[in-house]
């Protein structure tokens, strides 16, 4: 394995009630003002809101509510939460929903307390966090991004047309409780997206090097068959404890940088998706799964001992009379399989991007990832796009 460095400052309560048995302890650590901020009013059909703003009032907290962050969040809606922050002196960020919300807070946690212009900082570029950021806690409610456990927040900038992530290890939240019964009322379409997002958070780092036998593509192998195994089974039975319960936990896995040890990581598809949504607003997962089988199609040569580990063990294809090339190809068309069986779209205009136009300045403003097999080129990452469309 290649060299690395190790650190989580997240801890996890895991569990059917954790959020009522641990959060008031929890939130009494980080002073009286809690900014609580959601998505677009879920919680507040579901019964969790009602349970989180009992907890807080019994605890003698001050709650300032930052209600309708977006699916895609923007910077100007980080800069709102921010502007809150100050005006109000919030002591500690509440994150009550799915990775959105969780990496809006984690931004608007920088942008409350540093000056100047957040985006140019820590955004446009990678910047230095010489403060302590506003702490935060999440309460999750859609398991996909693994935001919990890191410091990653991906932001859209409206005005420039630019999706990208950025992680800073001080901005990981404090506290993650994770309740699989909290993702019970996700929509069923939005629960597959969001169990795609964690397939491919995995996928997008084992495909890459080092290739040799390794501790992390080991773990990553076993947490494929599992997303792969308890997304079915969620499917069939949404209301599947046990799969839901799995998906939570493999979704923080998949994003809490134990898999990412050693490894270069690709996440080119990532980025080719990041700005297909700054420009078109679309759902992350569906995107990731209609670009996801045309990128690997195009690479799996540059990596074929991989794509056929890929093949053997992920999807049980049997070896035997089978070259190396052609295993790897299998392998990537299981995925592609996979992809239609579980009902997400195979191309651009399913998911209502109908504006071919768009694509070349998409492919344009896109991140180039260092880390492939293959060094995309930006007329390359323009073919893929079209055979999407």
């Amino acid at each position: 394995m290649n060299n690395f460095i190790f650190q989580n400052e997240t801890k996890v309560c895991f569990g059917k009630g954790c959020v009522k048995e641990y959060l008031s302890c929890a939130a009494s650590e980080f002073g009286n003002t809690v900014l609580l901020a959601y998505g677009q009013g879920a919680i507040k059909q579901n019964g969790i809101y009602d349970e989180v703003i009992g907890i807080l009032d019994h605890i003698g907290k001050t709650v300032i509510e930052f209600p309708g962050i977006m699916p895609n969040p923007t910077y100007q809606k980080v800069m709102e939460g921010a502007a809150l922050c100050r005006e109000h002196t919030v002591d500690m960020i509440l994150a009550v929903g799915g990775g959105s919300v969780i990496d809006c807070c984690k931004a608007v946690s920088m942008a409350s307390i540093t000056k100047g212009d957040v985006w140019a900082r820590f955004w446009g570029r990678f910047g230095v966090l010489d403060f302590e950021p506003l702490p935060v806690l999440s309460i999750v409610t859609a398991a996909g991004s693994g935001s919990e456990m890191n410091g990653g927040a991906v932001i859209t900038h409206q005005d420039k047309k630019i999706k990208t992530g950025r992680d800073y290890i001080g901005c990981a939240p404090k506290f993650a409780f994770l309740d699989p019964t909290y993702t019970f009322s996700v929509p069923k379409q939005q629960m597959i997206s969001g169990g795609f997002d964690i397939l491919s958070h995995i996928v997008e780092t084992y495909f890459s090097g080092p290739d040799g036998d390794n501790v992390s593509d080991d773990i990553s192998e076993a947490l494929m068959r599992s997303v792969i195994r308890d997304l079915r089974a969620a499917i069939r039975e949404p209301k599947d404890y046990t799969a839901r319960s799995n998906l939570m936990w493999t979704s923080a896995m998949a994003e809490n940088r134990i898999i990412k040890l050693g490894k270069k990581t690709d996440f080119q598809v990532h980025q080719i998706e990041h700005q297909l949504g700054a420009y078109t607003d679309c759902n992350h997962g569906c995107g990731l799964a209609v670009i996801t089988p045309s990128y690997y199609r195009r690479v799996y040569s540059y990596g074929l001992k991989k794509f056929a580990y890929f093949a053997q063990r992920v999807w049980g294809i049997p070896s035997e009379g089978k070259s190396e090339k052609e295993l790897a190809t299998l392998g990537v068309e299981a995925l592609a399989d996979f992809i239609k069986e579980i009902g997400l779209p195979t191309t651009l205009r399913e998911m209502g991007v109908t504006d071919e136009s768009l694509l070349k300045p998409i492919a344009d403003s896109c991140n180039i990832s260092p880390g492939s097999y293959k060094r995309m080129t930006r007329g390359e990452i323009l073919e893929i796009l079209h055979e999407c469309f």
